[in-house]
Parts: C-alpha cells; sequence; structure tokens
C-alpha cells in the first residue's frame, strides 16, 4: 500500500500547488501532470474510444425522449392502474415493500459513507446509506432521508434514474429524473447513462478525497484497491482494502497495521446498525455489484454503437474490435486475483446463486468460487439479461459466433488464456441447456465459416480501425 499512498500524496500536493497559484500564472501543466500520474488506476479503457460520451440524447437513440421500460417502469404502470399497493413502513418507508415488488433481497445490502449521492448532505459514517441490487434494479436508502433513490438497467437505454417520496400517500409515485446524469452519464460509465462504483479516501465526514482513489471499480480492480468510502463486512484472510477506513489517520494506521479494521462482522462501532433493513455490507455482494454495473454498462455501450452502425451504414462490421473488448470483460479475462478466501456474512452468497437456471450438471453460472476468482464459470449471468437480449440482431450474430470459438478452443489467441480449456468446456456446455435464442450450431457443432474481416455485411467502405 505504501507506493500507492506516495502516489497519492504526490497528486494531492500537486493539486494544492495549482490551486494556490496565482491566476496570472499557468496552471495547466501541474494539471496535467497530476491527472497523468493518476490515470493508471484511474481509467482502465476497454477499447480505444471506450470513454468518449455517446450522443444518445439526438434523435437515433432519444434517451429522454423515449420512455422506459423495465422492471420499474412496468410497476409504476401496475401502480398506477390500481393493480398492486406498495405498503408504507414506519422506519423504513416504502423501502421493504419495493424491494419485495422488485424482487431484491435485503441480502444485497451495502452500506456507503461516502457523500456520493444528491443526497449526500445526509450521508455520512455514522448515517450510511445502504444499496441493495438484484440483476437489473439498483435501490438507495438512507434512514430519515425524503427519497429513496432507484435506478434501472432499461433494455434499450442503459441506466435510467428514478426518485420515490418516503412520505404515507395513497398513490406512491416513481419519478423519472435526469438529475443523476451530471455523474451517471461520463467517461467514467463508458459515455453512456450507467452506473459506477468508486473507491476514495473520504475525511471524518464521509467528504472525499477526488485524488485518492479510483472512479471506475469493476472485477479487475485489485482488491486493496476497494471500498474506500464503504464499510464491509465478511472475511479475506490477509488481503488488505480501503473499506471500513475513515479520515486520513485511518489510512495511516493501516500501513502499520493491515487489516486492523479488516475481517469485521459487527458494523455497530461506527454506526446504529438497527436503524438499517440488516446489520451487513457482505463483501461477497459488494464485488458482484463491482462486476455487474460495468457489464451493464458494456452492454447500453456496445447497444449504443450497434445501432447507430446500422442506423449509419446497415452493417456493424466496423465494431469487432469493441465486441471482442466485450467478450473479454464478460468472460472475466482480466479479472484480478483472489489470493485468500472469501466469504461473506449475510445469506447473500446463498441467495444470488439459488435463482439462475443450472444446466442437468446441476452448474450455474452464478456459483461461486471465491477461492482464486469471484465466479466457478467466469462467464457473467448477464447474459441471460433482458438487456444483453436486447442487443440488435446483428451484433448478437457476431457476439455468439466469437464465443462460441473461444468456448470450443477454436480460439487459441492469448486474451483468454487464463481460462482453461476444461472451464471453457463446462461454460459452454451451461450455456447450450440454459441460454435461449442461440444458433443452431452451439447445439450440432456445425458453425458457418467467416472470414476475419467480413463479420455480418459484405459492405465495407470504412477501415477496420476506425473506432
Amino acid at each position: 500500500m505504501k507506493p500507492r499512498t506516495e502516489r497519492t500524496q504526490l497528486i494531492r500536493c500537486l493539486f494544492k500547488s495549482c490551486l494556490s497559484r496565482s491566476p496570472h500564472q499557468p496552471r495547466l501543466a501541474f494539471l496535467f501532470l497530476a491527472l497523468n500520474l493518476s490515470l493508471p488506476w484511474q481509467l482502465q479503457a476497454d477499447f480505444q474510444g471506450a470513454t468518449h460520451m455517446m450522443p444518445f440524447d439526438e434523435d437515433t437513440i432519444a434517451y429522454n425522449k423515449t420512455k422506459a421500460d423495465g422492471r420499474v417502469a412496468r410497476l409504476q404502470e401496475r401502480l398506477d392502474r390500481g393493480e398492486v399497493r406498495l405498503k408504507y413502513d414506519v422506519a423504513y418507508g416504502y423501502l421493504l415493500s419495493f424491494l419485495e415488488a422488485m424482487k431484491v433481497s435485503t441480502n444485497s445490502q451495502m452500506l456507503v459513507f461516502s457523500k456520493t449521492s444528491f443526497q449526500r448532505e445526509r450521508i455520512s459514517p455514522a448515517s450510511p446509506r445502504s444499496v441493495f441490487f438484484n440483476d437489473d434494479v439498483y435501490v438507495g436508502f438512507i434512514p430519515g432521508a425524503p427519497l429513496l433513490e432507484v435506478s434501472m438497467a432499461d433494455p434499450k437505454l442503459g441506466a435510467v434514474f428514478y426518485t420515490l417520496q418516503q412520505t404515507r400517500t395513497e398513490r406512491p409515485r416513481l419519478t423519472r429524473t435526469d438529475q443523476c446524469l451530471e455523474c451517471h452519464a461520463s467517461a467514467k460509465t463508458m459515455g453512456v447513462p450507467g452506473h459506477l462504483v468508486r473507491s476514495f479516501i473520504t475525511d471524518e465526514s464521509g467528504a472525499v478525497d477526488l485524488a485518492s482513489g479510483i472512479s471506475m471499480v469493476n472485477h479487475r480492480t485489485p482488491i486493496e484497491e476497494r471500498w474506500g468510502g464503504w464499510y464491509v463486512t465478511g472475511t479475506h484472510g490477509s488481503q488488505t482494502h480501503r473499506g471500513n477506513l475513515i479520515g486520513q489517520m485511518a489510512f495511516d494506521r493501516q500501513e502499520k497495521e493491515p487489516n486492523y479494521f479488516g475481517n469485521l462482522s459487527d458494523l455497530g462501532r461506527f454506526f446504529n446498525v438497527t436503524a438499517y433493513a440488516t446489520p451487513h455490507s457482505d463483501i461477497v455482494a459488494l464485488m458482484v455489484l463491482e462486476h455487474q454495473t460495468h457489464m451493464h454498462n458494456f452492454i447500453t455501450r456496445l447497444n449504443y454503437e450497434a445501432t447507430l452502425a446500422i442506423h449509419q451504414y446497415g452493417h456493424v462490421n466496423y465494431l469487432n474490435k469493441i465486441s471482442d473488448a466485450f467478450l473479454k470483460y464478460l468472460l472475466f479475462a482480466e479479472e484480478a486475483p483472489i489470493r485468500a478466501r472469501i466469504k461473506g456474512d449475510s445469506e447473500f452468497s446463498e441467495t444470488f446463486p439459488a435463482v439462475g437456471p443450472r444446466d442437468k450438471q446441476a452448474r450455474s453460472l452464478r456459483d461461486f468460487d471465491l477461492e482464486t476468482r469471484l465466479f466457478k464459470y467466469p462467464c457473467s449471468y448477464l447474459i441471460y439479461s433482458e438487456s444483453f437480449d436486447a442487443l440488435p440482431a446483428m451484433i448478437k450474430e457476431y457476439l455468439y459466433q466469437r464465443l462460441y470459438e473461444i468456448l470450443s478452443g477454436k480460439d487459441s489467441s492469448s486474451d483468454f488464456e487464463k481460462i482453461s480449456p476444461a472451464t471453457k468446456r463446462a461454460i459452454l456446455e451451461i450455456l447450450r441447456e440454459t441460454k435461449l435464442g442461440l444458433p443452431d450450431y452451439w447445439k450440432d457443432g456445425f458453425q458457418p465459416v467467416r472470414s476475419k474481416k467480413d463479420v455480418i455485411s459484405p459492405k465495407s467502405e470504412k477501415p477496420e480501425n476506425s473506432n
């Protein structure tokens, strides 16, 4: 942890130097140096141009003009028709009833004390925000706050955000809001409306030091870089992380006494846990969230790219590299290794795998490993999601062809060499039995011949490296 601390201190000093200089003196060089020092761990580009903003408010996508679909939108329609009611609770408002309606388990609860919400003034280490999720819905709750924060992964639009008033009313209403896009549509979300997990040093009040951590955490982020600003419960052996550390003094002590606030099961020393749905901020739930948020963003980005390409060119031939990068993330090809057994302290590790489809050998893509990697069969369960299924048919055809080549052993590139042949075969067999809509060659073994340059359409006027 020492090298990271020194680098963080250097960046902080550079920023202070920039801010303290006279308005007549140039600051650009200092800012450029500080930003470049932080880039190696701040942003891990999935492909060239991955952080460029997509034109999602223009006519082809029309994000703000398009009616959202998905679980949250469908629930509001049922509320409007009087087909379902949300129950109000004095302690939690509509939280528990809404979670039940969305089929979101309270076992997924994680607790974040960094002030990284539009209700940031109500968040602190003594009053963290709880976050719950399932495969496509995210819910934020702060005791005493006037609003529930809700978002979903819309099959076509990507992340769509809502608020729900926490006051008793005859007809509670989920209100769509674009306020969250100030942070949730940026380079950190792959240039599309999306979700993100961050890891920063905070002061004693929960205010973040933006020069201290990572703005985009996913399954590639080393464990020791994760969870700054979060509470973490569960065991992780000798591996260190940034969770449960409040203020610079706590981080300084961590250097001398690694894990002095690690491997915790009780957060009662930090805040009143009885104000929350559960007393846990489960380490396994956190790891799943980190994979899932970026996977959702990647699906949205690929959907936007394909939709725009088809609209402009009539094909997706120029998206090879983006699609291959997508498959690397889907298959955890660059996952940061786990170096000691990880064990959550809630029932999340049991309830999460229980909802997934299983093959005849009772195997599921949701089965955990937690010894050396997150999942036993490293292929994202979001391949079953509405968002993946909503990808344009042309791009799915290419993804299925490449995925079959990789899992069947026909692809011998180094990108996927970390996945053993036995594991590839297991994933192939699981998908054959559980994934609807696969091409026939997945089951009969005959795959259409495809040249390296011809992906979907024979039309090609633009260089392949033009992305």
